[in-house]
């Protein structure tokens, strides 16, 4: 499956910013253009009509995201700090996938991505089913990937990596990969998954200098 392209629109440079790392750090994502205003967002869409879901503030220095919502012919998930019940309303009756209220943390939105990404996978079949229909939408609910068989842990790897967290503190995956004894892309790659399922949880480590690094920690 292709990348996922994902626009982020918020007149805020830093919260775009912050919301950009979170986005390219999540395996499937990329980022392809963020906009400040309406103005910016429409003409971004333009320009990159491969674009998936829109990441979308609601106050604008030229309007409302809401009104944006009508027009588009992309996902959408409302990230803002309008907490008016109607303006919610409004908001789900106009398409958007889910709501999240400002201020919120980094492993939200990556939750609330990585549900994203199996929703678009449950329903990437020509013809579906029930069945696929209920795992999209309860992909988008929990944010995680649902489920298949009860008190299904995962592969040896993945138990093994959990059995890494037992004391709580956060790792990063070059840690987890020198504790267990495999390559640094595998361990993110199980990692990934594990975050998918909601067992570990992601947030992204800023240093002096460089990219954000993901750091990766138990639940709770």
């Amino acid at each position: 499956m292709r990348q996922l392209g994902v626009l982020i629109v918020d007149d805020d440079f830093r919260v775009a910013g912050l919301h950009a790392a979170i986005v390219t750090a999540l395996r499937g994502f990329r980022v392809t253009a963020t906009a400040g205003s309406l103005t910016q967002a429409r003409e971004a869409l333009a320009s990159h009509p491969d674009t998936d879901l829109v990441l979308l503030d609601v106050h604008l220095p030229d309007g409302s995201g809401i009104d944006l919502l009508a027009e588009l012919e992309c996902d959408c998930f409302i990230a803002g700090a309008e907490t008016d019940a109607a303006a919610v309303r409004r908001a789900l009756r106009a398409g958007a996938l889910t709501y999240l209220i400002k201020p919120f943390d980094d492993t939200e939105l990556a939750r609330r991505l990585a549900g994203y990404a199996h929703y678009r996978r449950a329903l990437s079949a020509e013809h579906i089913d029930q069945v696929a229909v209920d795992a999209a939408l309860s992909a988008m609910r929990t944010g995680t990937r649902p489920v298949t068989h009860a008190g299904d842990s995962g592969s040896h790897t993945e138990r093994t990596i959990l059995d890494q967290f037992t004391a709580g503190e956060p790792m990063f995956a070059d840690e987890v990969s020198a504790r267990i004894g495999v390559s640094p892309a595998t361990a993110r790659r199980h990692l990934a998954a594990l975050v998918d399922s909601g067992r570990l949880l992601m947030s992204l480590h800023y240093g002096s200098t460089g990219r954000p690094r993901q750091v990766y920690r138990l639940p709770g």
